[in-house]
């Protein structure tokens, strides 16, 4: 059986300003010529279809046309909200997609029922998740200790009722711990949203979305797909692609990519620059990328956005990289460390680990727990 594994979408997102509609609209149809030419037997998005909870129009109308046209082609569509996406919104009239083979996730409610689809080697059950989070699934689980991601996880795939002996696929939108992340993305820094490989035991493919770029975890077993478009300077030097799964008979899974070529590129230009303009002018129609410049002089440039801007017309962004500003960094970072106090410093951290500040119970203790360090010495 042959899936096509895709996700994070984002449809109608906008980087540093520039909507990127267009460009998701020519990658769609990349995507639909690789799909005419490998015929899948279904197509798995892996979610974040959206870039908001309430998407634009222009995003709603592009997803539609998506799956229309994979139903007109006969090919099952299976679908799951990403952390991006609102689950309820997403699954709306979604029993009735059912009908032309559009599969939809909806709100997890303590057990995941699969969809079945079969070919020549037998049964191949695929398990729909939406994101989720432990405090939104404790209550299905009243008996077990869900204190993390990874407990919530095993709760939930232990409560699917696998059979083993069949082809399992998971399409979930998690982060996998030891994933390499990229700036696009929305994941808490430090760990608290991981979750162990080991949890997704069970299943012959995990088809994973929230990470950008493609990458295996588990051997293969487990895999992201990464986004069909670059959604941020640090995704310049992934290659972005679409995922092709096949499994044969039971525990023979291949795995492959067929890329993807975007509408404009998004890269990093280096250079004096002199250099940097006199490249983008024999560049021809790839002057039109989303670039960042890093400009090399140890003098500014006077006007020289203004300038980058004639022969780039969607730069997104420029600074230099001199002497000048290489220890301008170092020193105000070292002064701004040495401004600010133990219980400041970790409160930061705290706040980029979880998406939030301490509360002042965390500080008292925190404020308790810096003193008798400091009494210790």
């Amino acid at each position: 059986m042959k899936l096509i594994h895709l996700s994070d979408l984002h449809l109608g997102k906008k980087v540093n300003g520039y909507s990127m509609i267009e460009d998701q609209k020519h990658i769609i149809n990349e995507i639909y010529k690789i799909i005419d030419s490998e015929k899948p037997d279904g197509v798995l998005i892996a979610g974040d279809v959206y870039d908001k909870s309430v998407p634009v129009l222009d995003a709603i109308e592009l997803f539609d046309s998506f799956l229309v046209e994979l139903a007109g082609r006969g090919i099952p569509t299976f679908v799951i909200a990403g952390n991006h996406d609102s689950v309820e919104r997403m699954s709306f009239a979604s029993r009735l997609m059912e009908s032309e083979g559009v599969f939809v996730s909806r709100t997890y409610s303590g057990h995941v029922d699969p969809i079945t689809l079969e070919d020549e080697n037998g049964d191949v059950n695929i398990y729909m998740l939406p994101f989720i989070k432990p405090a939104a699934v404790k209550r299905y689980f009243e008996d077990q200790e869900i204190g993390n991601y990874t407990d919530m996880m095993k709760a939930v795939v232990g409560e699917t009722d696998i059979d083993t002996d069949a082809r399992n696929v998971l399409v979930s939108h998690q982060f996998v711990t030891g994933a390499v992340r990229s700036d696009s993305e929305e994941v808490s820094v430090g760990g608290i949203d991981n979750i162990d490989a080991a949890a997704f035991e069970g299943f012959d493919y995990v088809a994973l979305g929230h990470i950008h770029g493609p990458q295996n975890m588990d051997g293969g077993r487990i895999r992201y797909c990464g986004t069909p478009l670059k959604y941020s300077m640090s995704e310049a030097g992934h290659e972005k692609s679409v995922t092709v799964v096949e499994l044969f008979a039971k525990g023979d899974v291949s795995i492959r990519t067929i890329g993807l070529t975007p509408l404009r590129d998004m890269r990093k230009v280096e250079g004096l620059f002199a250099d940097v303009i006199e490249a983008g002018r024999g560049e021809g129609e790839a002057c039109s990328d989303y670039v960042h410049v890093v400009l090399k002089d140890e003098d500014e440039v006077a006007g020289a956005y203004d300038q980058l801007r004639k022969i780039y017309p969607n730069i997104m962004g420029m600074n230099y990289d001199n002497t000048r500003t290489r220890n301008t960094e170092a020193v105000g970072l070292a002064q701004e460390v040495d401004k600010k106090s133990e219980l400041e410093l970790f409160a930061e951290l705290f706040t980029k680990q979880n998406g939030r500040d301490m509360s002042p119970e965390q500080e008292e203790y925190m404020t308790a727990l810096i003193n008798d360090l400091k009494g210790a010495k």
